[in-house]
């Protein structure tokens, strides 16, 4: 998936899943749409989620 982080080594992203919650959908329907999804999926994409929203990247330093 280009490297982006994914759910259980699935093809579902976490951004997939916070940006359908993000557009209004409810998590059951987002259980829904992806049936091998289960709640805790959804609740480890946004604690992910929150988590890298607060890591902060920082240059290296080349020598």
């Amino acid at each position: 998936m280009g490297g982006r982080p994914c759910i259980r080594g699935m093809r579902v992203t976490v951004g997939t899943l916070v940006g359908l919650l993000a557009a209004g959908h409810t998590v059951d329907e987002v259980l829904e749409a992806y049936p091998y999804v289960v709640r805790e999926d959804v609740l480890a994409a946004l604690s992910f989620a929150a988590w890298r929203s607060e890591e902060v990247e920082l240059p290296l330093k080349v020598s």
